[in-house]
């Protein structure tokens, strides 16, 4: 099997969530303050608005990447044959 690249991983789960928590923050004032106010018990900083949102994205960008990285580090562990150890 082939090993996932944890950087890509990172990346690709990192950048998404990240612009999704800006998205909903800029667009909290009109639409979606009930996702800001449940994700803001999370991110400390989220709140609607342009720096409120900034704030979240950044912070979900970097928990997004954590996630990213430690799911392809653990399934390159779990996939690896014994003998590349």
């Amino acid at each position: 099997m082939d090993k996932l690249s944890v950087k890509g991983l990172a990346l690709g789960i990192g950048v998404p969530w990240g612009l999704c928590m800006l998205a909903g923050g800029w667009m909290a004032p009109y639409w979606a303050s009930g996702f800001v106010q449940v994700f803001s018990t999370v991110y400390p900083g989220y709140a609607p608005g342009l720096v409120g949102g900034m704030i979240g994205g950044i912070e979900a960008f970097f928990d997004g990447a954590a996630a990213g990285a430690i799911i392809a580090l653990i399934y390159n562990w779990v996939t690896v044959p014994k003998k590349h150890r």
